[in-house]
């Protein structure tokens, strides 16, 4: 495990992304080691994901602590006797103060189920139906004090279907959420992400991508 950054998880409960990250954190080739997934709620199925894959866990309950602040000076506790370099955020349901965002600037990552600046927040899927788009998608980026604000280091795009409902333009998004989280942490721990005037350059190879178009194939008449 040498030479590999060491990673912080929090989950709030199912750990589907987490999972993802724990299956790329298991090829011998992969730059990152999650040697701790820490969980506010306690019993959620990202836990036994955790324990399954041989990784150390620890439950911290938020509502064991007067203010968030609080809360998160405990997890960040963990996290620092644990040595890690690099936090992910997956469905991990709290909204973090400033001194935590700012205590890991830099090394803080996150997955939003939207391909942003669009709809940030909650209900993404509704929202990206009721708007019309073409294309939905999720995005890796940074986190910064402003919620779904931070420099954005990797996004996937799907496209919306006819006939689609929330649910299944959200299983669409889900899979390719599992796919960008971990290359994006690879990216990361690899130190090839550099933010400049809140855009991220990545460095080495980048390969090429061709431009998606939705609908495809529609002839005009």
């Amino acid at each position: 495990m040498s030479g590999k950054k060491r990673v912080g998880v929090l989950i709030s409960g199912r750990g589907s992304n987490l999972q993802a990250l724990l299956d790329a954190h298991g090829q011998p080739d992969y730059p990152a080691q999650i040697v701790r997934v820490i969980s506010n709620i306690p019993d959620v199925l990202g836990l036994e994901r955790a324990h399954k894959a041989g990784v150390p866990t620890a439950v911290i309950p938020h509502k064991n602590y007067p203010d968030r602040e609080s809360f998160e000076r405990a997890v960040n506790a963990q996290l620092e006797a644990d040595g890690v370099e690099i936090v992910c955020l997956a469905g991990f349901m709290r909204v973090l103060t400033e001194y935590f965002v700012k205590s890991w600037n830099g090394r803080l990552i996150n997955i939003h189920p939207s391909l942003l600046p669009l709809f940030k927040g909650l209900h993404t899927h509704e929202r990206a139906l009721e708007e019309g788009v073409r294309f939905a998608g999720c995005t890796v980026h940074f986190v910064v004090p402003e919620m779904d604000s931070g420099p954005i280091i990797v996004q996937a795009a799907v496209p919306v279907l006819p006939g689609d409902t929330p649910d299944l333009l959200a299983a669409r998004v889900l899979e390719q959420e599992h796919v960008v989280y971990p290359l994006a942490l690879a990216l990361v721990a690899q130190g090839r992400t550099r933010i400049e005037k809140g855009i991220v350059h990545l460095t080495g190879t980048v390969p090429a991508a061709s431009a998606l178009v939705n609908p495809k194939g529609f002839a005009l008449e």
